[in-house]
């Protein structure tokens, strides 16, 4: 069969029921993505005779005889087609991971298209943009500048790799092919809780390409938590591999290893295994209570209270909240919950490991390789010189990256068989086993005197980790900064961290903070009802102010810096937004307008261990190399780290080339996730480029005979005085004497400072359907100086999109015996291009007391305000209040005759 890819013709045959998308892979055309499989996400969108198709879902015998086109073929580095551009200087990106389908999309667009792109994108989905940036790329509409030499910070410069995402030759996790590699699958328990009596892997065995079938009895019995922190011990040792004992439905029963991706899921089906069911719970309250299944054993260190499921519990008093809630003349008390939220990155997890004289490398989709290096080193008991762990460009993360969930079985299996393996989630993987957001119940009680001011304030929050803990206590944690915004003399907050028969939760963005934030904010709300006074008006009152206290679970000293009213400067920025126009509720009645806001701290980075190693190097070639640990995801740290050191170096960013998530080849970094890797790993890079300048400027100095504070670096070279030096005649001296411009410097996340975020919305809801149109949506952010205005302004319009999924849409449902029933991208719901808002952002002018060039990460904190924004909108709008998400039109229906809705103005 003859293919023509590209222009080039080739002639294979596809394997029987095979897709256009493994096939054009197979023939080396990575820029064709896996999002989904199923036709509903649109990275693998090709050209089939000039027509965009999900070659996912299209056979690939019927490309046969046809032209098709992939990104790749479509312009290159150093001949973009005009759309290629305008996503570049949009920038249309960030991740990248969707970004060649989206081309694909919206090149074949008409004007008429253009005119209609919530239908024209229908099809296409993106995690990470908001898709305004999209919009702009789409429109031709760019925000990219140059950046003068030495003032890169506070220009929006593009991405370092934006040529290669946009012609589809950014390599991520799986864009390769090693030769002999191996595939490995999963077979995954049918049950929520159950004891493996026995395993027959003879059938499995007798399939043809299977090599190995491991269970529990084939890896180390070694427990280590999935989570990833420097400090291990915040996270309990409550995992294996592979275990005896399941504990949720989709945990891992064992791991078939075969030449090809069908014999290994064919070798799964043939495992046969013996389970002895056991007593279940699946909700955290029921799961406390005396008589419940217990779900680890009482010799389990690491559990707080084993016999009642407890990971951990934490209890704070600050006064006296008794004799601060008689102080109030109103009392406000409600229950707001909030469900599993699944990080939906379109790069699903997965890793290949092979092995090289003698040494294990492990190519992965991870937001810490460090880390990940630490927990294969311990698992299979390595030296760390006998492993490295490294990155390519990873399609997304949000924190669900922030675990070690496919490297172990790739690993093991590597070091089995010698051969190279590859280890790739699927779309129902990821939902049925990969950590969502923690579900979170929260009763919040408010009390205050008349005139607004706060005097106790009490949170009782119970959290389900699932069936393991990664996560589960520092989440919890993490929850206290929801209590921490307001001034309150009187505080108490009761946390449980639950261990259930569901699949386990870990971090997304928000880190904790976002259920707890939900609750706190929308009861704030309902507060200032019952006291008539403006919403916005209780919080001015009582938000915490420079020289407050930072006070949330003790009273005692902190690392934290709190130094600029940024928080009250966002409440008033967007007071005055909300004043001006917004759209028109859509046309007929029935449709009722409502405004809510809601405000946000977060801390600029978490209060664990958090460290980072930077090394800057001035090379041969005069090009400056910054090595980093730190991944990129799409939350634009790459771009932030050649900004800073281009500033430092007094150059541009063109003269600076990234070394990044390589453990052979970077320092120690705890990871990209909390925004730390613009708050820790940025003063990393700050510090090494600026030790390395100032060796160049002692160098220049010594060779011209100028005092040093005469000398000054330039783009090319260093001004001492009246003479100028070339950094080629300076290498070249250097050199002759040996000297080497290079330095290395480490960053910790510790002082911390905090960010703040204000969002408002105006809303129309219709009254008989329970549909929610958003007229008007505004956030402002406090992210210290701005290091890339176009980036922050990306991830603020991202984080948005994030959380008006999760006020809106996205549930993880759940079925009585504890399996996901809608584990898919067409039945989950995230936000598609017709359901997300254009946001106005605003940036407060601010500066930051300990973060990098003065600036602050905004990746994490931009989703905490978002959804009780929008509960608090609906109120307002109805006259009703919606204390569980999501906010669907159902829901919304099915209340609405509580009481009689008020049209507001």
């Amino acid at each position: 069969m003859t293919y023509t890819v590209n222009g080039k013709n080739f002639d294979e045959t596809p394997a029987p029921g095979q897709c256009l998308r493994t096939f054009l892979r197979a023939l080396g055309h990575f820029g064709v993505k896996k999002g989904c499989d199923a036709g509903d996400c649109g990275a693998c969108t090709v050209w089939v005779d000039g027509d965009p198709v999900h070659s996912c879902i299209t056979p690939a015998f019927r490309a046969e005889g046809r032209e098709v086109t992939t990104i790749e073929g479509l312009g290159s580095p150093g001949g973009l087609h005009p759309v290629q551009r305008r996503f570049r200087d949009a920038p249309g990106f960030q991740c990248g991971f969707c970004t060649a389908g989206m081309i694909m999309t919206s090149a074949t667009f008409t004007e008429a298209q253009k005119a209609d792109l919530p239908r024209a994108l229908k099809g296409n989905l993106c995690r990470c943009t908001g898709y305004r940036g999209i919009e702009d790329a789409v429109r031709g509409v760019a925000g990219i500048e140059e950046a003068a030499p030495g003032r890169a910070v506070g220009t929006s410069v593009g991405a370092p790799a934006a040529d290669d995402v946009v012609t589809g030759r950014a390599e991520f996790t799986m864009d390769t092919h090693v030769e002999g590699m191996l595939h490995l699958k999963v077979l995954h328990s049918p049950h929520a809780h159950a004891r493996i009596l026995s395993v027959d892997k003879s059938a499995a065995l007798a399939v043809p390409g299977v090599h190995r079938v491991y269970t529990w009895e084939d890896v180390p019995r070694r427990p280590y938590t999935t989570a990833i922190h420097t400090d291990h011990l915040v996270d309990p040792d409550d995992t294996f591999i592979l275990d005896d004992t399941v504990r949720f439905v989709g945990q891992r029963v064992a791991a078939v290893l075969a030449d090809t991706v069908a014999a290994a899921e064919e070798g799964c089906r043939k495992v046969v295994v013996e389970y002895e069911p056991l007593p279940a719970v699946f909700d955290p309250e029921a799961a406390m209570a005396d008589g419940a299944p217990q779900l680890h054993g009482s010799h389990d260190p690491f559990v707080r209270d084993p016999v009642h499921n407890i990971l951990l519990e934490l209890h704070s008093d600050i006064g006296d909240v008794d004799a601060g809630f008689a102080q109030a003349d109103v009392v406000h008390e409600g229950t707001y919950s909030s469900p599993r939220v699944q990080h939906a990155h379109l790069e699903t997890h997965g890793s290949i490991a092979w092995m090289e004289d003698g040494r294990l490398n492990v190519r992965t989709s991870s937001q810490s390789p460090s880390i990940a290096k630490v927990k294969l080193s311990y698992l299979f008991a390595l030296r760390p010189d006998q492993l490295r762990v490294f990155c390519m460009r990873v399609g997304g993360g949000f924190g669900g990256k922030q675990e070690v969930i496919s490297e172990d079985l790739a690993a093991l299996a590597a070091l089995d068989t010698g051969r190279p393996v590859c280890f790739e989630f699927t779309r129902e993987e990821e939902f049925t086993t990969a950590s969502p957001r923690h579900p979170m119940s929260l009763t919040v009680k408010l009390g205050a005197t008349s005139d607004g001011t706060l005097t106790a304030l009490q949170v009782r929050n119970v959290s389900n980790t699932g069936a393991y803990g990664n996560h589960g206590g520092e989440t919890l944690y993490a929850g206290g900064a929801a209590v921490m915004i307001y001034r309150c003399p009187n505080k108490r907050y009761d946390a449980y961290s639950v261990y259930t028969n569901t699949v386990p939760s870990g971090a997304l963005r928000g880190y904790g903070m976002t259920q707890p934030a939900f609750a706190v904010e929308s009861a704030m709300d309902e507060l200032a009802r019952a006291l008539h006074i403006d919403p916005l008006d209780l919080r001015r009152r009582n938000i915490v102010l420079p020289g407050d206290p930072l006070l949330a679970m003790h009273d005692g000293p902190d690392d934290v810096m709190f130094t600029e009213n940024g928080l009250g400067t966002c409440i008033d920025l967007v007071d005055a937004a909300l004043a001006g126009t917004a759209d028109e509720p859509p046309p007929g009645p029935g449709w009722l307008v409502g405004v809510g806001v809601a405000s946000s701290l977060h801390e600029t980075a978490p209060p664990t261990e958090h460290v980072c190693e930077a090394w800057v190097t001035l090379g041969n070639d005069l090009i400056y190399e910054v090595a980093v640990g730190t991944t990129e995801f799409g939350e634009g740290t790459s771009t932030a780290h050649v900004q800073i050191a281009a500033t430092q170096l007094g150059t541009t960013p063109s003269r600076i080339r990234l070394v990044q998530s390589d453990t052979d080849r970077t320092g120690f970094d705890t990871g990209a996730f909390a925004s730390a890797g613009l708050f820790v790993a940025g003063n990393a890079v700050l510090r090494a480029a600026g030790a390395v300048r100032d060796r160049i400027l002692e160098f220049a100095a010594a060779q011209t005979g100028v005092h040093v504070v005469m000398c000054s670096m330039a783009d090319e070279g260093v001004v001492c005085g009246d003479q100028r030096l070339s950094l080629a005649e300076l290498v070249a001296l250097a050199r002759a004497r040996g000297i080497r411009f290079t330095a290395a410097r480490k960053a910790y996340g510790s002082p911390r400072s905090v960010t703040s975020n204000t969002h408002g919305f105006r809303i129309a809801v219709h009254r008989v359907t329970g549909e929610i149109r958003i007229l008007q949506s505004v956030h402002a952010a406090d992210a210290g100086v701005v290091v890339n205005p176009a980036q922050v302004r990306g991830q603020v319009e991202g984080g948005v999109a994030q959380g008006i999924g999760f006020a809106l849409t996205e549930n993880h449902l759940v079925d009585a015996g504890g399996t996901m029933v809608n584990p898919n991208l067409r039945n989950y719901r995230i936000p598609t291009y017709a359901d997300v808002p254009r946001t106005e952002v605003l940036l407060v002018d601010s500066s930051d007391s300990v973060g990098p060039m003065r600036a602050k990460g905004m990746a994490e904190c931009c989703i905490d305000p978002v959804a009780p924004a929008l509960a608090n909108a609906l109120h307002d709008a109805t006259g009703v209040r919606f204390r569980a998400l999501p906010l669907t039109p159902e829901r919304i229906y099915s209340r609405l005759g509580e009481q009689q809705p008020v049209q507001r103005a």
